[in-house]
């Protein structure tokens, strides 16, 4: 959805001027709804291009806007609540991504195991994998937990097949 392409654009938009070659990027597309459907490779490229020029840490803020965003979504569908536990905002996540990413070999997110204080989770989709670092921190943390801390339990970087998350909370 273009939302999600805006979220990543947002924190550069008041210098446009110094961020020109990220802007290209969106050039040819619509992003004036945020409903409206993108090609993945926009939102994959605009990643890159913030990763290669500007650092992991950038992605990692951007995906607190994107995690925004979804909980948004989230609560508007009635997905959840604001009782919601981090359990209960990630299968929200699962679904979001089934929905909201048109793909026919139906990748996305998949839980792979959890406890009482964390959820092991894979990533089958080719989002970026530092900006899902930010993304399921911040969606977490709207749910009320506190003390949450993200990290890699694989990483495709790495030579593994799939990136794999854990996420911790006190």
């Amino acid at each position: 959805m273009a939302a999600f392409v805006n979220d990543v654009l947002k924190n550069y938009e008041d210098k446009r001027q110094d961020y020109q070659g990220l802007f290209d990027l969106t050039k040819g597309h619509d992003l004036s709804k945020p409903t409206i459907l993108v090609p993945m490779k926009l939102y994959n490229d605009a990643c890159g291009w913030i990763e290669t020029n500007l650092g992991k840490f950038n992605l990692i803020r951007i995906g607190r806007n994107v995690g925004e965003t979804a909980y948004e979504v989230m609560l508007t569908n009635r997905m959840i609540d604001d009782k919601s536990t981090p359990l209960d905002v990630i299968k929200a996540l699962v679904l979001v991504a089934q929905t909201a990413i048109q793909d026919p070999k139906q990748r996305g997110w998949k839980i792979m195991g959890h406890t009482s204080k964390s959820i092991s989770l894979r990533r089958t989709q080719t989002f970026n994998s530092k900006l899902q670092l930010g993304l399921l921190d911040g969606l977490v943390r709207k749910s009320g937990a506190t003390g949450v801390r993200v990290e890699f339990a694989k990483e495709i970087e790495l030579g593994s097949e799939f990136d794999e998350y854990i996420i911790h909370w006190i």
